[in-house]
């Protein structure tokens, strides 16, 4: 079986339709690191998705460069939102990415209002990150975002700025959401027309933690465990056309995930009553509310 590919926006670069998120990495391993990249080598993954924030990931993920450095689109980001704070970090992500230059930097979950207005203002990071890409360190240049306002925040940036990339939530439950549903539509239109390649994240998340449990996985929400529950899940996302879906950040659920997505047949269409079945039987809810910004929510 193998993961399908898709143009990923007008970079040029097909890229396979599940890509790996890296946060995974955020605290393991050599020995967990050397698995992972085992893992994404058989199903064919081509395409890597890390950050600046993601504690030892990115450092994991440079020490595959110098041998699979051509086999990757390799994707970071940076949380900052001054040009001197953005320049700094992208110099040490490329440190420790092991290369002299990534395909992708994103600016990391610009989803609250006086981040937007410091990151697009005089000094401010898209400033750096334009610099960045006129001098080859980067290719090409995203934004990405949490919480249930990002679509709106993203449509915001896409009008001052033509960026190659957007990254947000997708699943069933918060599709559910009416007002979420419809600023993600009008988003997808817009990408659509311009050639933006679309992200998205939190396929395979059940809900938040609760206050009385004990979370026993990396992701910092509750996932869905069974393979019959992420298969239903991971194929309701990539039954969306033109889309990717992230890996979760944890190993552990990795090849799960894989399996699934190389296992996705476009013509069976999403499986809404699947997904509905599974979200009364398991209480799966959307992790962002209506106003929510995601705002702390690194991965």
């Amino acid at each position: 079986m193998t993961i399908p590919t898709l143009d990923f926006g007008r970079t040029g670069h097909q890229s396979t339709r599940l890509i790996f998120g890296a946060a995974a990495l955020m605290r393991g391993d050599e020995a967990a690191a050397a698995s992972a990249l085992d893992l994404l080598l058989e199903f064919g993954i081509n395409h890597i998705d890390v950050a600046a924030g993601y504690g030892r990931a990115e450092a994991s993920v440079g020490s595959w460069m110098p041998e699979h450095r051509k086999r990757f689109f390799l994707a970071t980001k940076t949380s900052e939102r001054t040009r001197d704070g953005a320049r700094e970090q992208l110099e040490r992500s490329l440190e420790r990415l092991q290369t002299d230059r990534v395909d992708l930097i994103q600016l990391h979950n610009l989803t609250d209002e006086e981040g937007w207005e410091t990151a697009f203002g005089v000094g401010g990071a898209v400033e750096a990150l334009l610099d960045a890409r006129d001098e080859g360190l980067v290719r090409f240049v995203g934004v990405t975002g949490h919480g249930s306002r990002v679509a709106r925040m993203h449509l915001r940036s896409l009008e001052r700025h033509a960026f190659d990339s957007v990254l947000l939530p997708y699943n069933f439950a918060m599709m559910e959401q009416v007002e979420y549903r419809e600023s993600f539509e009008q988003l997808a239109s817009v990408c659509a027309e311009r050639g933006v390649a679309i992200q998205t994240i939190k396929s395979i998340a059940q809900r938040r933690w609760l206050t009385s449990e004990d979370p026993w996985t990396t992701t910092w929400y509750r996932p869905l465990v069974e393979p019959g529950h992420i298969e239903c899940a991971v194929h309701w996302a990539l039954s969306r056309p033109g889309i990717f879906v992230n890996s979760a950040s944890s190993l552990d659920l990795l090849p799960v995930v894989l399996a699934a997505a190389a296992g996705f047949d476009a013509k069976r269409g999403p499986d809404d009553v699947g997904m509905a079945e599974i979200g009364a039987s398991l209480d799966v809810r959307p992790l962002f509310g209506p106003g929510e910004d995601g705002i702390g929510r690194e991965a």
